[in-house]
């Protein structure tokens, strides 16, 4: 195997989660990486390129070589996202919001990465699943993050009584997320389904001037008219 010294190396690139000011939540560490990068593997090039402008105006953008990384992107192609690597160059890896690699397809090219000895930099920046469990006042010590729930009623039912079961027996908390216009659902179908004693924490907006972050059990909730429809939001669930 060729020499890694002689590779470029993979920084993942944090990126807000809205809109905001850039430099509110991301440290200069990120303007200085993008800096130096003209090479990006990103989930979409409009949102990509406006993340770079906001944090970094000065860079070029005709500098820039973006390689679309999502649900639509062939496998076969992933070895074509890390060719500059390999020939040396530095590659960013910014993800649609938040940090790359967490909740977010970038990690199989994070892998592919340590498969071909690529060293691989991670960046501090926010991520909405580790602020929303430091601010939910839950089990910081043991969490679970289980990326979208079953969309069927049954299956749906079935799933938040079963990590209702799990955060009691193991004194676990639990998270996960929904499709931001199925958000005002979830939270009925959570007053419904789980116990009232059980603590629901709701983290929406997280960073951004409308950030709302609430725990209480659920029947309190049952109380509450919040509204979530399209705006992204973390769940937390643990039963005491």
């Amino acid at each position: 195997m060729k020499s890694s010294t002689l590779f470029g190396k993979l920084y993942l690139i944090p990126t807000t989660m809205g809109e905001c000011d850039p430099m509110d939540v991301l440290p200069q560490t990120v303007k200085r990486t993008i800096d130096f990068i003209d090479h990006y593997i990103v989930e979409n090039e409009k949102t990509a390129r406006k993340s770079i402008k906001a944090v970094h105006p000065e860079k070029k953008q005709s500098d820039l070589v973006l390689f679309a990384l999502n649900k639509h992107t062939d496998a076969k192609e992933h070895l074509d996202f890390i060719k500059p690597l390999l020939e040396g160059k530095n590659v960013g890896l910014m993800s649609e919001a938040g940090c790359p690699g967490v909740a977010d397809p970038g990690a199989v090219i994070v892998k592919l990465a340590h498969d071909k000895g690529i060293q691989v930099v991670p960046l501090v920046g926010p991520s909405s699943i580790l602020l929303a469990m430091m601010a939910s006042g839950m089990n910081g010590q043991s969490f679970t993050f289980h990326g979208y729930l079953p969309i069927e009623k049954d299956d749906k039912r079935a799933a938040l009584k079963s990590l209702e079961r799990i955060s009691f027996e193991k004194n676990q908390s639990q998270i996960f997320i929904e499709t931001p216009y199925r958000n005002n659902k979830l939270v009925e179908d959570l007053i419904q389904i789980l116990h009232p004693e059980t603590h629901l924490c709701i983290a929406t907006d997280i960073t951004l001037p409308t950030e709302y972050i609430k725990t209480k059990k659920i029947s309190a909730w049952k109380k509450e008219n919040v509204d979530l429809h399209k705006r992204p939001t973390i769940f937390i669930i643990h039963k005491i």
